[in-house]
């Protein structure tokens, strides 16, 4: 399927949308302020090992220390593939030494950054590993006679004294000799840039950063089925076509500089999907509709029919919902960049055939994410369990925020709960203290509820205390605030 990439600039932010028949079916967001970190290679300095965890934190200059497991050090992935017994991390590292990392997952939330020692470095058609003398090819790359082909190319261009190796990315698929042999020699210079830095460098220090989005795209995101790349920026379109002139040739005839009256973004909707994408409720053409929750742990996507009762029995109603349901999901994945664990909660199924059918549409429409997704199929319980790789913050991390009134609960107390808070509070206080009297401080909601329904328990809890209480609206308080002031 043909598709048009649109790529808006500002002072402040880059936005990134994938357009195919029609739709919005990837977004990507990259903030001045706040950059990714994931591909960044730095020299770090150990803060702290944890023996009981197996892991390190390393200080590398970000805001918060960053997390390396034991099965990111490349010392421990080659004692497990020798069959050794791996080496406890208290004995690789200790604290205040230098080492290599390169960011694999970006800080989420309170979380920071993931890291790694097994260090890569990604080109056009191929990515190098320093430390690792592989050479592996993309599985999307199916033809066995080209997979082959490529294998021999990448070993014959090799370098006698290379100690690395190499992964053929999908783009490589039909790759020249000439085209090979560019990558490894830029590849070449870059790593023998890293580590000259290194050695004249103090941690905690920036090696090597990862391109802009702009040139993440062109590198990552173009294929063969895109048609055109629009930028609304004539220096962004300057600077990519020199960057492409050197790296991605092949691209230049389509990338073009959007220069019409109305915003790019405008001409495919692109602002309202975001502002879908940042909503619980996925409505579907028959009526039916999603429900996705996402939270620090996993994200849960339910399936509902809603108004849709077009099939020919109830069965067929759920099956053709669930069909429908598989499309939309995978397109909301890549549309939020949702990662982690995901568990889909279809419309409950008894036809066993229906469910082996719904897990093909699943798995079908999951094939066009370029993030890596894998599907471990129904539980007993009629859940799928499904994972998909995450390296970058959500869509819904980057834009939004807890709510300050319900905390991110979703809810807030009712306005009567609020009021019994209030006379429990009220009885605490005379306990303790003996005023003059005593004024309460809530919203509007609070107040309107202790001088109508709520009066008669307000003014028995008056009589009990045996001191007066007066009430006292304030506009700024939200449902759930207030306040009992002695007098």
């Amino acid at each position: 399927m043909s598709e048009d990439i649109l790529v808006n600039v500002s002072p402040f932010e880059t936005r990134v949308a994938v357009v195919s028949q029609g739709a919005v079916q990837e977004l990507h967001l990259e903030r001045s302020a706040h950059k990714g970190y994931v591909g960044n290679v730095y020299l770090g300095k150990v803060a702290r090992v944890l023996p009981g965890m197996q892991s390190a934190f390393v200080a590398i200059g970000l805001e918060r220390a960053a997390f390396l497991h034991i099965a990111d050090i490349r010392e421990n992935r080659l004692e497990r593939a020798n069959g050794q017994t791996p080496t406890p991390i208290e004995k690789l590292l200790f604290e205040g030494q230098s080492i290599k990392v390169q960011v694999i997952k970006d800080p989420i939330g309170t979380k920071g950054a993931r890291l790694s020692t097994q260090i890569s470095l990604a080109g056009r058609l191929l990515v190098y590993l320093p430390y690792d003398p592989h050479i592996g090819i993309s599985q999307r790359i199916e033809s066995e006679t080209e997979r082959n082909r490529l294998r021999e190319l990448v070993q014959r261009l090799t370098p006698e004294d290379e100690a690395g190796g190499y992964i053929v990315r999908t783009q490589a698929e039909d790759a020249s000799e000439e085209e090979i042999a560019a990558d490894i020699d830029y590849l070449a210079k870059l790593w023998s840039s890293v580590q000259q830095r290194s050695r004249t460098s103090a941690p905690p220090t920036l090696l090597h950063e990862d391109l802009t989005l702009a040139q993440r795209v062109l590198r990552d995101v173009v294929s063969a089925e895109t048609q055109t790349i629009q930028v609304d920026s004539r220096a962004t379109v300057a600077a990519l076509r020199g960057w492409a002139g050197e790296y991605t040739p092949q691209v230049l005839a389509r990338l073009a500089h959007y220069s019409g009256e109305r915003p790019l973004f405008d001409l495919y909707n692109v602002d309202e999907e975001i502002a879908r994408a940042l909503s619980r409720r996925v409505d579907l053409k028959s009526g039916g509709y999603l429900i996705i929750d996402q939270t620090e742990a996993l994200t849960t996507i339910d399936v509902n029919t809603g108004g849709f009762v077009g099939g020919r029995n109830f069965d067929d109603t759920i099956f053709k919902t669930n069909l429908e349901a598989t499309q939309a999901i995978a397109r909301q994945l890549r549309l939020r960049n949702l990662g982690g664990i995901i568990i889909l909660d279809f419309i409950d199924m008894e036809n066993h055939e229906h469910r082996d059918a719904v897990l093909v549409e699943l798995k079908k429409a999951l094939a066009r994410d370029r993030t890596r997704v894998t599907v471990n199929g129904f539980t007993q319980l009629g859940l799928v369990e499904m994972t998909r790789k995450r390296t970058r913050e959500s869509l819904a991390h980057m834009m939004t925020e807890p709510c300050p009134v319900c905390q991110a609960r979703g809810n807030i107390r009712t306005a009567r709960t609020v009021c019994y808070e209030i006379l429990r509070e009220l009885l605490r206080e005379a306990h303790q203290f003996n005023p003059r009297e005593f004024r309460i401080l809530a919203s509007q909601t609070v107040i309107d509820l202790f001088l109508e329904e709520e009066s008669q328990h307000l003014a028995q809890m008056g009589d009990f205390i045996g001191k007066p209480v007066s009430l006292q609206v304030e506009t700024a308080y939200s449902q759930e605030q207030y306040d009992v002031i002695l007098v």
